[in-house]
């Protein structure tokens, strides 16, 4: 009889191999390399880069009410975080997969090499990126003179220990969903908190309920002598999230998983073909195969929920400024594009071949398949403004056009360059499991490092100009971007109307 502790070192063992059956996938190791790289300079950056900034140097009263604001708010920002890790997981059916349920299905994976290949993989997350990054820059620029060190510690254990723990959250979850009535369970819970959540941001409590939790305790000790005491502590928290989210990911993985079994087995009635409302009846068909491809697949709902909702709460949990929002539409929208953007013409797997039998023109497919990437990418960074302006109420007129500007630029920016890929570097995957990935992992880590430098950047810029005391220079501003991308969203399209080059995307794609 195998003891746990043998169970565990095969299931890292298997681990491993998964791994480096992984990484001898990859075509192009140089351009993964490369957004790995681009990934750790970025992590530096946030981490040590906003230290030099000198608060005093400005002398500006608005800059101080900000700083004070954010070191106020650092545990809030903690929570947050945490928050993040327990709904991206959730999203992701209890996270993303090594190896696909196809693949799976002849190899003896273990339920823990399925939990510790879901930890591995939860840095390939955008929003998880982009949260680290806020949560390092925020403390790199509260930390006192000498504790940076320190804090920067106390923050990479708290990521560890918030993902742990949100793995384990997303496990249990998972096991009740697949349950009987477990969808309505989870969706009526998760309505239930989203309307609480409201209702205490509307009766003025959250902020207050926020900063007395145990995470403003962390985010105020990590700049004190004592944030070696805080850092093991956050360590053991981790130990202990990975082990015991090993129990939920066994039950959740031993259940039928029925959201994705009932739209695979359901009849749908025929419909009437829809009434163009503008543009030729064959654009209308596409637009509902396509919106239809979008909506039917279980990750995505769920991962347009998540980044819908998810940093606007965080926006309004952790009281960020319109300076801080900016970053988060781009980031968004970039979410979004990686939920299935960055390889479009998957929404179609097998069918990709019958689609191509349809009587329609090429140019219609690829602009119908555009336009639903940039739905998509329009309605989560949305809901992102929306939930800033329930928190922040309406922006100067400067910061409006700089942040309508910024939304813009980036939503355009996005697509581009995700259409671009889609023909250049299309794959053949399954996105039927909520867990799957629309590349392979390191294609998606450089992806996402790729979108996050350039939305950033883009946001940055007009972050700046949004202090300007002229209201069109942001929008004029915004003209060479939209300039630049639309050019180079024509040149993807151009590429896709080559026969030989559309011929490639479709037997790529259906070989799933």
């Amino acid at each position: 009889m195998r003891s746990s502790t043998d169970g565990w070192l095969d299931a890292a063992r298997d681990t491993g191999h998964l791994v480096a059956f992984r990484a001898r996938t990859v075509r192009r190791r140089r351009a993964s390399a490369l957004g790995l790289v681009v990934v750790l300079a970025l992590t530096a950056l946030f981490a040590l880069g906003p230290s030099g900034f000198d608060v005093a140097s400005v002398g500006s009263p608005a800059v101080e009410r900000a700083l004070a604001s954010v070191q106020g708010n650092l545990g809030a920002a903690f929570a947050g975080f945490l928050l993040l890790a327990v709904s991206s997981a959730m999203g992701s059916g209890g996270g993303r997969e090594l190896l696909s349920r196809s693949e799976a299905a002849v190899h003896p994976i273990s339920p823990v090499t399925e939990h510790l290949g879901a930890l591995l993989l939860a840095p390939v997350n955008l929003a998880w990126l982009v949260q680290m990054w806020g949560l390092l820059a925020v403390t790199a620029l509260v930390a006192p003179p000498g504790g940076l060190l320190g804090a920067q510690v106390v923050v990479l254990t708290w990521v560890l220990a918030a993902t742990a723990l949100g793995q384990a959250a997303g496990w249990a979850i998972e096991g009740v969903r697949r349950s009987p009535h477990g969808v309505v369970v989870v969706r009526t819970v998760g309505g239930a908190v989203v309307v609480a959540l409201a209702g205490l941001h509307l009766a003025g409590l959250l902020g207050p309920l926020v900063r007395s939790l145990p995470t403003t305790w962390i985010a105020e000790t990590a700049q004190t002598p004592a944030w070696p005491l805080v850092a093991v502590l956050l360590l053991a928290l981790a130990a202990a999230g990975v082990v015991v989210g090993a129990r939920p990911a066994a039950w959740a993985l031993g259940l039928p998983p029925r959201e994705e079994l009932r739209v695979q087995s359901g009849v749908h009635e025929a419909r009437h073909a829809p009434e163009p409302r503008w543009g030729s009846p064959d654009r209308a068909l596409l637009r509902r195969l396509d919106r239809a491809s979008v909506w039917r697949s279980v990750g995505m709902r769920r991962g347009l929920l998540v980044l819908g909702l998810g940093p606007g709460l965080v926006a309004l949990v952790a009281g960020l400024e319109w300076s801080s929002v900016m970053v988060l539409p781009g980031l968004t929208a970039s979410g979004a594009a990686l939920l299935f953007g960055v390889n479009a013409w998957c929404l179609d797997g097998k069918g990709m071949v019958w689609r191509e039998t349809l009587p329609v023109s090429a140019a219609d497919v690829f602009d119908v398949r555009a336009l639903v990437v940039a739905e998509c990418m329009a309605l989560v960074s949305g809901i992102t403004v929306v939930l800033a302006l329930l928190r922040n109420g309406l922006p100067p007129l400067v910061v409006g056009v700089a942040v309508l500007s910024c939304w813009l630029v980036v939503v355009v920016q996005v697509l581009a360059i995700v259409m671009t890929w889609s023909v250049r570097s299309p794959y053949g995957v399954d996105l039927s499991s909520p867990r799957a990935t629309p590349a392979p992992h390191a294609a998606m880590a450089g992806y996402a490092g790729r979108l996050s430098l350039v939305t950033t950047l883009t946001a940055l810029l007009f972050t700046g100009l949004a202090a300007v005391p002229w209201a069109w220079v942001p929008a004029v501003a915004a003209l060479p971007f939209l300039a630049w991308s639309t050019r180079r969203l024509v040149r993807a399209r151009r590429r896709w109307l080559a026969g030989d080059e559309r011929a490639r995307v479709v037997l790529t794609v259906a070989a799933v």
